[in-house]
């Protein structure tokens, strides 16, 4: 991401500022930075916990957004790839929820640190989120903070079953990475191949 403004906004300016904008920005600490589009793998990856969580979700509260709703922290606004939220918050609109239980990140090479440090920490420091989810797209790992766990990483790999028992939803690493072809999922199914033809 770039600054694309060197002026301090405000929040309210920031928010007013977006809905005409025509491309995304995340709002950082006074200012503005464009968001770059996204890989074909990306939009892979995030679909896959949208389709699984609308589908564990349907008839509940909870509900999972995509990519377009905008999550605000206590002085910055981000655009997480994923996230579910539960309970309404008085200063919710159809644009912003400022209480999320889970959000997903899909990590790039240009990404990576930025989601792993300054997104982090301010995710972190949101009250009511119990699960803080980083998803590689060039080899298949799943890093899991959860609040119970003190937001101690765990990870996951291909085979394994991942739960949020707080919310409740599950999604299977195989589901995640269902249709990505990178080296880890080759030979993750040349190894059943070979385990098969045993």
């Amino acid at each position: 991401m770039s600054a694309v403004m060197k002026l301090k906004l405000t929040m309210s300016e920031y928010l007013k500022g977006e809905l005409l904008a025509e491309d995304k920005h995340e709002f950082i600490e006074g200012e503005a930075y464009a968001m770059a589009g996204a890989s074909a793998d990306h939009n892979r990856i995030s679909g896959a916990f949208y389709t699984a969580f609308l589908s564990q979700l349907k008839g509940r509260t909870c509900e999972p957004f995509m990519a377009d709703m905008k999550v605000k922290t206590a002085d910055c606004c981000f655009y997480p790839d994923v996230m579910i939220v539960c309970d309404d918050h008085q200063d919710d609109t159809e644009y912003v929820k400022n209480a999320p239980k889970l959000i997903v990140e899909v990590l790039s090479k240009s990404t990576r640190f930025y989601d792993h440090s300054t997104k982090q920490k301010k995710y972190l420091a949101i009250d009511s989120l119990e699960y803080y989810i980083l998803v590689e797209q060039e080899y298949c790992e799943v890093c899991v903070l959860s609040r119970s766990a003190g937001f101690i990483p765990q990870y996951y790999t291909l085979g394994d079953e991942i739960e949020f028992p707080l919310i409740p939803v599950s999604i299977a690493v195989n589901d995640i990475y269902d249709r990505i072809n990178n080296d880890d999922k080759k030979k993750y199914l040349a190894t059943l191949l070979d385990e098969r033809s045993l």
